[in-house]
């Protein structure tokens, strides 16, 4: 089982990839820098819920969207 950066991280990636966004153009749309994006993707990163919420507005979605469910 992943840790839950790791799913988070993924589950970002898969909404990313869903609206055929590159990782440039989500970063500069969430406001962030594309490394720190990338980290996110990587489950390498932690970030806050201020970063959690601009995430998920910058892939249309709501906060609870980012989290994977349990099977």
């Amino acid at each position: 089982m992943p840790s839950p950066r790791v799913a988070l991280g993924a589950r970002v990636r898969e909404l990313r990839e869903a609206l055929t966004l590159s990782q440039e153009a989500f970063a500069h749309k969430a406001g962030l820098d594309r490394t720190y994006v990338s980290g996110v993707e990587r489950g390498r990163r932690n970030p806050t819920l201020d970063v959690l919420y601009r995430l998920a507005d910058a892939l249309e979605v709501e906060v609870r969207d980012l989290f994977p469910g349990k099977p």
